[in-house]
């Protein structure tokens, strides 16, 4: 996945998890979470998306965003 498209995915999805999980970041957070979450999301899911397209590395890279975000709101209390 090029870098922008990371970046792009990341913004998305970083967006999408702080909403679903119903916590209130800042904005750099979000982006942080969700670029790192696109990540893990995507290199664990990587081999979905040669199988069923990219839609499957969107998907990855929302469970890997929320899956970083619980994380950090369940560590950081």
């Amino acid at each position: 996945m090029p870098l922008i498209a990371l970046l792009v995915v990341g913004v998305a999805v970083g967006f999408l998890a702080t909403r679903i999980l119903k916590v209130n970041l800042d904005t750099p957070s979000t982006i942080a979470l969700g670029v790192l979450g696109a990540l893990i999301g995507g290199l664990v899911l990587r081999g979905l998306t040669m199988l069923a397209g990219i839609g499957a590395g969107f998907v990855g890279a929302l469970l890997g965003a929320l899956l970083l975000i619980w994380a950090w709101k369940s560590w950081s209390r």
